[in-house]
């Protein structure tokens, strides 16, 4: 969906304002702000990295807590 943003210079008018009214534009046209959001696009992970990564952080959770019972570690949560 592109949408161009056109600015001429009228008579009499400097290149600051014309590159002031250009820049207005084009924020208030939503591209400035579209093309931010897309900056640090990441895709969404699939449902088995999902999967195996809340596995692996229920294993590390099940050795800590049976370090903790064996008095291997001592409990820093508290």
């Amino acid at each position: 969906m592109p949408i161009n943003v056109q600015v001429e210079k009228n008579n009499n008018e400097s290149n600051a304002n014309v590159i002031r009214r250009f820049t207005k534009r084009m924020q208030g046209s939503g591209i400035v702000r579209r093309m931010r959001g897309n900056r640090y696009y990441s895709r969404t992970k699939s449902q088995n990295v999902r999967r195996m990564a809340r596995l692996k952080k229920l294993d590390k959770k099940a050795l800590y807590e049976k370090n903790l019972k064996l008095g291997k570690i001592t409990d820093q949560r508290r």
